[in-house]
């Protein structure tokens, strides 16, 4: 039985008592497993991982997490923009391994020491998932990690990411039910 990475019991929570986004949702990841949070705007995916994060607290229910980092949909509000990609991801994470990461996902090592807005979207978000792989949590939270990418990056991106499970579970939030498909364990639909 692989190790629980987190694990959401009886998750009650809205942000008014009478519009509940969750009520009595329960969720398990464990470590070499790959779930995803599929559904339309509006009906709490992003909220859940604010949850996750403690960034919200629920009205009931528990939730408990590993070790965790995040890859947020938008690049650019995940990365200060004073800094080189390089310093940032040395503040969180050792850079053993990081060439080997960098080759699998296409990176130029010039990307590593430029600011954030010199680099395309694309571009970005790639080193915002290097950065979550590097500080080798035990828990990966995805929201829409491969939006900013092009089909054919968004596949080499979810083949790596695939291929890093050991010891790590993967929650997944996309509106791309065909990728949930591809690479999930499970789905869970919201709304």
């Amino acid at each position: 039985m692989s190790e629980e990475v987190l694990n959401i019991e009886s998750l009650t929570f809205g942000y008014s008592k009478e519009a509940l986004l969750f009520d009595d949702f329960s969720l398990c990841v464990a470590q070499g497993e790959i779930k995803a949070i599929v559904g339309p705007s509006g009906v709490g995916k992003s909220t859940l991982f604010e949850l996750i994060l403690g960034r919200a607290k629920p009205h009931s229910g528990t939730i408990k997490s590993a070790s965790l980092s995040q890859v947020f949909q938008d690049p650019y509000s995940s990365f200060h923009p004073s800094y080189i990609i390089k310093d940032q991801i040395a503040e969180v994470a050792s850079l053993e391994g990081c060439e080997v990461l960098m080759e699998k996902m296409g990176l130029n090592e010039k990307y590593l020491n430029a600011l954030p807005h010199m680099l395309s979207g694309g571009q970005l978000q790639r080193c915002s998932i290097l950065r979550a792989l590097l500080m080798k949590p035990k828990l990966l939270l995805l929201d829409e990690p491969t939006s900013a990418l092009d089909n054919l990056n968004q596949l080499d991106i979810m083949k790596l990411i695939v291929s890093n499970l050991e010891g790590m579970g993967v929650l997944l939030i996309t509106h791309d039910t065909h990728l949930a498909q591809w690479c999930a364990d499970e789905t869970v639909r919201l709304g």
